[in-house]
């Protein structure tokens, strides 16, 4: 992993966990290199480079609910972008960055929470980063920064395998706000994501600004059956390719 910043938590409230305590375990298995972005010495972000070029743009890519920042999908699609010259911040919520302290799981924090952190994470990036900044995240990262997207002015909006709906309640759709969104939306779904299947969600009233882009026959996290002849790995790519050209898109 090129140009990773290995660095405390900071939760919404703006209190640092030390790195001597949370960044153990999980984190332990990232390569730890002097970051590109001195600023980001005093965050709690994991951030990927665009290399010595500088970035095209800079995302700041949430987690989902029940995995880390520095998941397999979280990593895999951080460097993916990074080499394509699109420089990947990453944050925690405060109760996933509580879980590396104690181990322990734990739901989401309440919504208003969770947007609260999204919002001191935009704006202090915003302060720091030149250029476009982007905002998203896999599933519940994305679904949030959703919602905050055109009060905060962010350049466009990425979700990775957004959760149209609980899993089992297609009837109660989560997309209202998607119908009347402003920024410039691309959402990567397979088609078929528990938390929104291509039938289902192609029945959906969503606004000119968003664009579905659909991965065959993959699931929430975009992995495919088998029988549909494509792997994971070829849908990570093309992932990034997307999110890459959707930027760049935005930018002219």
């Amino acid at each position: 992993m090129r140009y990773i910043s290995r660095l405390p938590v900071r939760t919404h409230s703006g209190s640092v966990f030390g790195a001597d305590n949370e960044m153990r375990g999980d984190m332990s298995t990232l390569q730890a290199t002097r970051s590109t972005a001195p600023w980001a010495a005093d965050s709690g972000y994991l951030y990927n480079a665009a290399g010595e070029a500088g970035p095209v743009a800079t995302l700041i890519l949430a987690h989902g609910a029940g995995a880390p920042m520095d998941s397999d999908f979280m990593n895999a699609m951080a460097e993916r972008l990074a080499t394509r010259g699109i420089a990947v911040l990453r944050f925690e919520f405060p109760y996933m960055a509580q879980r590396r302290l104690d181990g322990g799981k734990r739901p989401p924090n309440p919504q208003a929470r969770l947007l609260e952190c999204w919002r001191e994470v935009y704006e202090g990036v915003r302060r720091q980063v030149q250029g476009p900044l982007f905002i998203g995240g896999k599933s519940m990262g994305g679904r949030m920064a959703s919602l905050l997207a055109d009060d905060l002015g962010a350049q466009g909006l990425v979700c990775l395998g957004y959760p149209f709906y609980a899993a089992g309640k297609p009837e109660k759709p989560r997309v209202a706000h998607l119908a009347d969104i402003a920024t410039p939306t691309l959402i990567v779904q397979g088609e078929r994501d528990a938390l929104g299947n291509r039938q289902t969600v192609e029945g959906y009233a969503l606004s000119a600004q968003v664009q579905v882009s659909w991965l065959a026959a993959a699931d929430h996290d975009l992995k495919p059956l088998k029988a549909s002849g494509f792997s994971h790995e070829q849908h990570l790519e093309t992932t990034a390719r997307q999110v890459h050209d959707f930027i760049q898109r935005q930018g002219r």
